[in-house]
């Protein structure tokens, strides 16, 4: 018997065009936003010139411009580590011990001139560069709060109290390397899960250096901005008598300042002058301000979670928000 032949599968170009004609791309959709923002520009120019979204912009703006420079510097630092530094540099440049690693990699923040924005890349770097996570989440928080450009700008902005300075500096070096033990024994290595990042190898170096500017910045410019958009949102909304009211309690003036600082998002080399300002405060409760921003805040959550993990961040942002609030009180306790 002559085998049949089998028939070809039948191939459905209708449905294959059709598939084809749905598919979008980035220039499409460009072109249809920028279609409906000209057909809307008349309610979208009214909306924003109302009291409240001039307010929102001015914070947007405010946070990204100050914010961005700091991010590129850091991601620079990033791309630094990551392609030109051998992992064996930190072997020999940090204690083999994790519990004495901390506290090294916590001081070395001081170095870095830079804020929040700048160490969060440069600690991913870190880590995936071999640093052991504790010590990587030491100088993660202790690099924006005790660099000196932050520190000089806390002695200009409390010019008759540089005692301000001494407790900027002692309590967030005790969060930091608090963070970085409590970390290294109770941390899981499965709650750390930064993103995948596109591999450089086989690339020279330049090629692999700017390959690795472009993926941070775009990556963690996203983010950045987010967390800009939502504490615009916030400061837009929370009414400023809800400040006055606070400031006469002294539980309340602690919690209510360091809340205001994970909203507000401002960047580590300003918010000395915004505390400086909110004179109806207590000295502490200013502190926890200046403590617990840099370490915490909105646009920070995004970023920790883009580098290491939403669920590291879900875990690291409250334990590191309860450290600063309780050490800021007992420094400043003791020093103010």
């Amino acid at each position: 018997m002559a085998a049949t032949k089998a028939a070809p599968p039948r191939v459905d170009h209708r449905d294959a065009d059709d598939r084809e004609g749905w598919e979008f791309n980035s220039p499409l959709v460009l072109t249809m936003l920028l279609l409906v923002v000209v057909a809307l520009q008349g309610p979208i120019r009214r909306g924003l010139s109302a009291p409240v979204m001039q307010s929102w912009m001015t914070v947007f703006v405010a946070v990204v411009v100050q914010a961005l420079p700091f991010l590129v510097l850091g991601v620079l630092l990033s791309a630094i580590i990551a392609v030109f530094v051998p992992p064996s540099f930190f072997a020999r440049a940090l204690p083999g011990q994790p519990a004495l690693a901390v506290p090294v990699a916590g001081m070395a923040g001081a170095v870095l001139p830079g804020c929040e924005c700048a160490s969060v890349p440069v600690a991913g770097a870190l880590v995936r560069r071999g640093v052991t996570p504790a010590a990587a989440l030491a100088f993660l928080l202790s690099a924006p709060a005790i660099n000196p450009i932050v520190l000089t700008a806390t002695a200009v902005a409390f010019p008759g109290n540089p005692r301000m300075v001494l407790a900027r500096f002692a309590a967030s070096l005790l969060v930091a390397c608090a963070m970085g033990w409590l970390w290294q024994r109770l941390g899981r290595t499965g709650w750390l899960r930064p993103p995948d990042r596109p591999s450089f190898d086989g690339l020279g170096k330049g090629a692999a250096f700017w390959g690795s500017v472009r993926h941070d910045v775009m990556h963690a410019g996203g983010f950045l901005v987010v967390g800009a958009m939502a504490a615009a949102t916030l400061k837009a909304v929370v009414p400023a008598s809800w400040l006055h009211t606070a400031a006469h309690n002294p539980v309340v003036s602690v919690l209510a300042l360091a809340i205001l600082a994970v909203l507000l998002s401002i960047c580590s080399e300003a918010d000395a002058f915004v505390a400086a300002s909110l004179s109806q405060f207590s000295l502490t409760a200013r502190l926890a301000f200046l403590v617990v921003g840099p370490m915490i805040d909105l646009k920070l959550f995004a970023m920790q979670a883009a580098t290491f993990g939403r669920g590291f961040a879900l875990r690291f942002a409250p334990a590191t928000f309860t450290l600063a609030v309780l050490i800021s009180v007992l420094v400043g306790a003791v020093l103010l």
